[in-house]
This record gives C-alpha cells, structure tokens and sequence, in this order.
C-alpha cells in the first residue's frame, strides 16, 4: 500500500471547542462553495465527488477523545482525498453488502501516519468520506 504525504500539519490543541472550531472552519471553505451538499473531487476517482457530510454523522457516535483525536487530522483528511492518487486498500463492507470501503493511507507533515476511509454505494456509484484516524 502506497502512503501519501501530505503538506498539511495536524490541528494542534487539547480543547474539543478550540480543535472543532478549526476543523468546522475547513469544512465550511468548502460548504461554502455550494448550495448542495459539501463535497471535494478526488483524484484517484477521477476527479469524482466525495461527499463530506456523513462524516460529521460518524464523528458524533464516538466519544469525546476519539473525536478531538480525529478532528485533528480532518485538514490532512481533505488534502489526501483531493491529491492522493495511490491505490488504497479496497474491500466490500461486512455490515452492508451493497457498500464497498476504499481505506487510504498518508503521512501528515509532522510524519504521523493516518488513515481515512470512503465508502461507496455499489448501485449509485455515491463516495462518502466516513472516516479519519491516526495509526496507533
């Protein structure tokens, strides 16, 4: 699996507020540019959309921790979605068959190794970013 690096840091921060408000920022760059719903055009899709909403919707079913520990990496999450044209690690999702999950791999600037994942509708062709997280 390639990995790729990204130029962006990490959101530095300990407060879920202060690392929600940068993180919130990134997305609303990009919320703003469309009247529909936020999406970013990947390049290992070929330049598909990548819809950024049901992120949110993942983020909130998780503890607080692990989502300051997210949140962190969502700049990083966006740019490799956007840049990354290495082949992730693709397979069909075990709780739902008509799903398959595409798990890509990057290096922040600060050389932490991460992965996010994108979910793909096998009927609509329909990609949703789910998911960010540090390699532990």
């Amino acid at each position: 699996m390639k990995v790729f690096q990204t130029k962006t840091k990490r959101i530095s921060g300990t407060d879920y507020r202060e690392v929600y408000g940068k993180s919130h920022a990134a997305y609303y760059a990009i919320a703003g540019k469309t009247k529909r719903r936020p999406y970013v055009r990947s390049a290992y899709f070929d330049k598909d959309k990548v819809f950024l909403d049901y992120f949110w919707q993942h983020l909130h079913q998780k503890n607080w921790k692990d989502r300051i520990r997210r949140l962190k990496l969502y700049p990083c999450a966006l740019e490799l979605i956007q840049h990354s044209k290495a082949e992730p690690i693709t397979k069909q999702n075990p709780n739902k068959p008509s799903e398959i999950l595409h798990r890509f791999a990057g290096i922040t600037k600060d050389q932490e190794l991460f992965f996010i994942q994108i979910r793909e509708d096998k009927k609509g062709k329909q990609k949703d970013f789910m998911s960010v997280f540090p390699a532990e």
